[in-house]
């Protein structure tokens, strides 16, 4: 029996041990074929990937040119002083003859050529490629990805996006679909597509590495930036050229890059298509681009200046200025007035209002909604022409006679009375007043927050500064802790600081 037993034991433990086994055999198995399907599910995406590349490059490159140009530059004159030239000499040389030799002499110039790339954007000729390129160009010429060359128009450019629009008698053209800039995503894949050093045809890819960035490359012509960041390989030359996505639009044009070596360092900025499709749309119908103004200045809000007016959000931009005679000051637009809406788009800061406000073609009727003493007010504004005129600069007042001052020692500034005489100087208007700034103290609030010798204070808070001992009583007036908002006037333009010691 209990040899029956052990055998028994025996056996159930061998059925046990077979029954584990084919599990844990057809676990491996399926282990197996699960881990293979991965792989082949991954190689199948990778395949698709690759694809998709090759698709979109295969369809967009006929659509991408090479831009050459050529530019006649003249060097300044240069003269030659003329000596003393004896009296027997002239007998016998003329004063004309005299300046052949010794005063201007003829400069020659020379040709600057420059290389670029481009998309056609119309199938009737119309290319869109980058304002540097062709700036100043007296000839410019665009080849195919076929090798045929053809002489450019510049129908019309614009410094402050630096887009340029060219055309080309041509038949059979392929022109690049435009995506909607405003659906990218960073993190998606992108190509470039151009002639980096002369390489026409040349496809890199990449990511889209951020958005709405700023590279203040267009300061001097007071430009509109709000660049895609890849990190797709552009190198000179790429300028003009399409940044598309993989479904074969083109959702930018390359402009620039971040370098300290003149080469690629991974960072490339594309002006987003959007962009591109309404300067590309004006210049083809009007040769130029008209821009509206409302005629403010306007900055962003921190929490606590927003906080001093009892706005509850960052949201909107703040108008610290309304020039005399301009669209806004028709409308009723007052400083202090925080806009928050326009044409029923909520405003998020100064960029998107500016954008939107030159976006818009002057003439037209426009819905403003502003925050104003507690309130929300409905105005409506008729945009004007954009001007180009730049903000004046003026000095500060060195001169100390018949000076009044008051040390504010809680705020460390120094201020004084504005005399009519340099009030014109320092960029008063007619019915302004207020008090400069004379010295800033070292370590003290006001430096800490970046007022300067020369600011004109024309109120804190909701109260005027006509003196200095007007000043003075304002700022005893408000709470300390919570801090001192300063409508104050530099070089020219209106602006808000709010002090407060942390």
């Amino acid at each position: 029996m209990k040899r029956v037993t052990q055998l028994g034991g025996f056996v159930f433990a061998v059925f046990i041990a077979s029954a584990l086994g084919a599990v844990f055999t057809q676990s491996w198995l399926d282990g197996g074929r699960f881990a293979f399907g991965q792989a082949a599910s991954r190689q199948a995406a990778v395949a698709d990937l690759s694809r998709a590349f090759t698709d979109v490059s295969a369809r967009l490159r006929p659509s991408v040119v090479s831009i050459h140009s050529i530019t006649e530059v003249m060097p300044e004159k240069r003269q030659r002083v003329r000596p003393d030239v004896p009296e027997e000499f002239r007998r016998f040389f003329d004063d004309d003859s005299l300046d052949f030799f010794f005063d201007q002499q003829p400069n020659r110039g020379y040709r600057q050529r420059g290389l670029g790339s481009g998309v056609i954007v119309d199938r009737q000729g119309y290319i869109v490629t980058n304002n540097h390129v062709v700036r100043n160009a007296t000839q410019v010429q665009v080849t195919l990805d076929n090798g045929k060359t053809y002489d450019a128009k510049v129908v019309g450019s614009d410094a402050k996006t630096d887009l340029a629009v060219l055309k080309i008698e041509a038949t059979g053209l392929r022109a690049a679909p435009l995506g909607d800039s405003d659906q990218v995503e960073v993190g998606e894949w992108v190509l470039a597509i151009g002639s980096p050093f002369e390489y026409a045809q040349t496809v890199t890819a990449g990511i889209v590495s951020a958005k709405g960035r700023s590279m203040r490359v267009l300061a001097d012509v007071q430009g509109y930036e709000d660049f895609i960041q890849t990190d797709a390989a552009i190198n000179p030359g790429n300028s003009g050229g399409p940044l598309i996505n993989l479904r074969g639009e083109v959702i930018g044009i390359n402009t620039a890059i971040a370098s300290r070596s003149g080469g690629f360092n991974g960072l490339g900025f594309s002006i987003p298509s959007n962009m591109v499709r309404s300067i590309k749309d004006a210049i083809m119908r009007d040769g130029k681009v008209r821009r509206g103004q409302l005629g403010t200045q306007i900055g962003d809000l921190s929490e606590a200046l927003a906080a001093s007016f009892g706005y509850p959000s960052t949201n909107g931009a703040l108008v610290s200025d309304v020039v005399p005679g301009s669209a806004a000051e028709k409308a009723g637009i007052k400083h202090d007035d925080i806009i928050v809406a326009f044409n029923g788009q909520k405003i998020k800061d100064v960029k998107q209002l500016r954008f939107a406000v030159a976006a818009t073609t002057p003439g037209t009727r426009t819905q403003l909604q502003v925050f104003r003493d507690g309130k929300t007010v409905s105005l409506e504004v008729v945009l004007e022409q954009q001007s180009d005129q730049r903000t004046a600069t003026n000095k500060p007042r060195e001169s100390k006679r018949d000076r009044e001052e008051n040390v504010a020692a809680d705020l460390g500034l120094v201020v004084e009375a504005i005399s009519p005489d340099t009030a014109a100087q320092l960029g008063l208007r007619d019915n302004e007043k207020g008090v400069v700034v004379t010295e800033v103290q070292v370590n003290r609030l006001a430096a800490r927050v970046g007022l300067q010798k020369g600011d004109v204070i024309l109120s804190v808070g909701e109260i005027a500064t006509p003196t200095p001992q007007a000043y003075k009583q304002a700022t005893k007036a408000l709470n300390q802790q919570r801090g001192i908002r300063i409508r104050m006037l530099r070089n020219g333009a209106r602006l808000y600081l709010f002090l407060q010691d942390r």
